[in-house]
């Protein structure tokens, strides 16, 4: 597969079914376009579609990993196209969730999406981050839930996930406050796993890192990602019952084959293309 042209992103294949997702505007700090509401949800189908793709690694270019929304994007929100309040009111509903759908494509992906953070990661950049499956650093990004200085109140998933991430309290405090806080701190929340010291080790590490996760069965990490995420919104019982479910129609493959076959023979498994 050609890996498609973006205006706001850009793909790379870092070999091993690693892909690098890369929010591709330095010149504006990857802030949030217009574009990337409209590229993100295309880029992420692609590589979910694409068998060599098994990972993603998700980062940005130049200085910063992102540094919120776009101001062409905020204006589009407040732009009114009717004077009917009525209608005003649900075109402006429509279009965040327009831009809501961007950000879940994240999860959408049935392949794990790695966030790999550097500088800084503001506002819409702790959107796309929460709706990662793994977070990684560096000693020098910082954070900040921005929304509430701009009198918004942030609405494309942070309210929703990082409660879920770094407990409700926690939540509570960096939203109101729209505080900057450190990557030790992001790492004392648990928001990211590791903070590495420069963004080449990072770089480096999580590309190793995804490698790993890529050499496993596909069927396996993508109905790992599956499970786990419904899971969050069920009580123990029917997510366990869906789990069931869902190995009862997977588990009997030639992944199972394969995995038992290179454990017995002392070996590497190798599994299929999904």
């Amino acid at each position: 597969m050609t890996d498609p042209d973006y205006k706001s992103l850009k793909i790379t294949n870092l070999s091993g079914g690693v892909y690098n997702l890369i929010l591709n505007q330095p010149a504006t700090l990857n802030a949030l376009s217009p574009d990337f509401f409209t590229e993100f949800p295309k880029a992420l189908s692609y590589l979910d579609s694409n068998p060599d793709a098994s990972v993603i690694l998700l980062s940005g270019q130049g200085s910063h990993f992102c540094a919120g929304i776009d101001i062409n994007s905020l204006k589009a929100i407040t732009a009114t196209p009717s004077s009917d309040r009525g209608r005003a009111t649900e075109s402006l509903r429509r279009h965040i969730l327009f831009m809501q759908d961007a950000i879940n494509s994240i999860e959408k992906c049935r392949k794990p999406v790695i966030a790999c953070i550097h500088g800084a990661c503001i506002g819409g950049g702790v959107d796309v981050i929460t709706a990662c499956d793994i977070r990684f650093c560096t000693d020098s990004a910082f954070f900040s839930v921005k929304e509430v200085d701009l009198a918004i109140v942030a609405d494309l998933g942070t309210l929703q996930r990082l409660p879920r991430v770094v407990g409700y309290a926690n939540a509570m405090d960096l939203a109101l406050t729209a505080r900057r806080f450190s990557a030790s701190e992001a790492k004392q929340f648990g928001l990211v796993s590791k903070v590495f010291d420069s963004k080449s080790a990072m770089d480096e590490a999580v590309r190793y890192y995804a490698q790993g996760i890529a050499a496993k069965s596909p069927l396996a990490v993508t109905g790992t990602k599956a499970v786990l995420l419904r899971s969050r919104d069920m009580t123990i019982e029917r997510a366990l019952d869906y789990v069931a479910t869902w190995n009862a129609g997977a588990v009997i493959s030639d992944d199972l084959t394969e995995a038992i076959s290179a454990h017995s023979q002392k070996r590497k498994p190798v599994f299929a293309k999904l």
